[in-house]
């Protein structure tokens, strides 16, 4: 099987490099460009290197980096992979839909646009239709999809599956998020060492209001949100990777801790079903430790080795006062970054839509 010429926007920074290394040995998806701006036109992807946890392979590190090029792109890539911040990606990642691109990005521009989804394909598969409903789908076979903020997509499959089992009613939730969420470098280090920052510039909002989204509907043309609601804080704590998020969950029914815990161990999505090649055997793993899930130890959860880093970890799982607490962690940048954009592609193949 030929595989998909792919191109990473953004290749010098945090996400796009999460983009090269879950994408440079794909079953499915081939490398065709690095691209970024122009100041680092022509230097090697050793040179730029952001990401410090993982060996790429000697080839990756001496591919060069190219300035941003939408003709190039739409000439020889089906997808594009966006890494960009949001203040360019908008602009960029419409020029290339409207080229003929399937543009799966990570960047925040487009989330709440009327036909552009945010997947996470095991939570809501079927909002991919909404990608027909773009003008450029039909004009060029372009479109865009969006993954979710890092920290909305940490809780979304297990508030997925609570409240298919048993409703939800209220969700809040407070995060302690890892310094790599705010790209790189990062937060200064005389604000991030020895301290927790308790705001986040509109993460609170997106949590609100992309979670709605999500685990809503979409049909005749429209997004029809979740009717219960999300209350978020959110903070910046010194951890490098993984994000922490503690939950209190409202519920329509009062099921025992162990339905709980059967209904999130037990959940299985699309990803799992068709065995796309970056989805977590199990992407919710419960954990009954009292001091676990922690950064450390659980946020590269996940198996097969393709799929470290794309699990959720769940925690102590409590009741209280008639309602269910826990703690979440995930990875911020794989699960809740280019890891969670290149499962949406591994969909959109598995769907035909590529």
């Amino acid at each position: 099987m030929s595989k998909i010429s792919v191109a990473v926007l953004g290749a010098t920074g945090m996400i796009g490099q999460r983009f090269v290394q879950m994408l440079e040995d794909h079953p499915w998806f081939e490398i065709e460009g690095l691209y970024a701006s122009e100041r680092s036109q022509g230097k090697r992807l050793g040179d730029v290197l952001k990401v410090r946890d993982h060996v790429y392979l000697d080839e990756t590190m001496d591919r060069r980096i190219e300035t941003m090029d939408i003709k190039k792109i739409s000439e020889n890539c089906r997808i594009a992979f966006s890494g960009i911040p949001s203040d360019l990606a908008g602009p960029t990642e419409t020029d290339l839909a409207k080229a003929g691109v399937a543009v799966f990005t990570n960047a925040g521009s487009h989330r709440m646009d009327a036909h552009v989804p945010i997947i996470i394909p095991e939570v809501n598969p079927g909002q991919f239709d909404a990608v027909k409903d773009q003008p450029t789908y039909g004009e060029s076979g372009g479109y865009i999809v969006t993954n979710a903020n890092c920290s909305s997509t940490g809780i979304a499959a297990p508030l997925h599956a609570i409240n298919q089992a048993f409703g939800l009613k209220q969700v809040f939730v407070s995060t302690y998020q890892a310094l790599s969420g705010a790209g790189y470098p990062g937060v200064p280090s005389l604000d991030a060492v020895g301290n927790v920052v308790p705001f986040i510039s509109h993460e609170e909002e997106k949590m609100e209001t992309e979670l709605a989204k999500m685990l809503g509907t979409y049909s005749e043309g429209e997004f029809r949100y979740a009717p219960f609601k999300v209350m978020a804080n959110c903070a910046r704590v010194p951890v490098i990777d993984g994000h922490l998020e503690s939950l209190v969950l409202d519920t329509e029914a009062q099921p025992s801790l162990d339905e709980l815990e059967a209904c999130l161990a037990g959940f299985r999505g699309e990803p799992q079903t068709l065995g796309l090649p970056s989805a977590p055997d199990q992407p919710i793993i419960v954990r009954h430790e009292e001091n676990r899930p922690q950064p450390v130890f659980d946020a590269m959860a996940g198996k097969p080795e393709r799929a470290r880093g794309m699990a959720v970890t769940i925690g102590r799982l409590r009741q209280s006062n008639g309602y269910y607490k826990a703690f979440a962690m995930s990875h911020n940048t794989l699960r809740g970054g280019a890891g969670g954009s290149v499962l949406n592609a591994e969909l959109a193949k598995a769907k035909g839509i590529l």
